[in-house]
């Protein structure tokens, strides 16, 4: 199994900038890629960003000129810097990760990211 835990979300106003990470335990050796989800209440379960072992990153289009995500390999440390926040980017922000080029196995607990306007 792997845990993974989030943290740095919290209120900030529109036009700022939040860095939320997330750490890795337990068997997380062939981790083939981590990720960042949201979900905001009454909606689906949105991609964001990822990134393989190996540096390669892809976005949603949504956030690919704000976001930016990134990896700690020593750390076992994923991070999602945000920038510009919207108050549309309201949500419960997840951390993934899975094993194969598939379907996401482990989650985090989420941390919330408010965005006043």
């Amino acid at each position: 199994q792997v845990q993974l835990v989030e943290s740095g979300g919290g209120l900030v106003q529109a036009g700022g900038s939040l860095r939320l990470s997330c750490a890795a335990s337990g068997s997380i050796y062939r981790i083939y890629s981590m990720g960042w989800f949201r979900q905001a209440p009454g909606k689906q379960r949105e991609f964001i960003a990822a990134i393989t072992g190996a540096g390669s990153t892809n976005y949603a289009d949504s956030v690919e000129d704000r976001f930016t995500i990134s990896r700690d390999n020593a750390k076992n440390t994923v991070y999602l810097q945000m920038n510009s926040l919207k108050p549309e980017d309201t949500s419960v922000y997840l951390c993934a990760a899975r094993r194969s080029n598939e379907q996401w196995t482990f989650w985090g607990q989420g941390t919330q990211v408010t965005v006043s306007s």
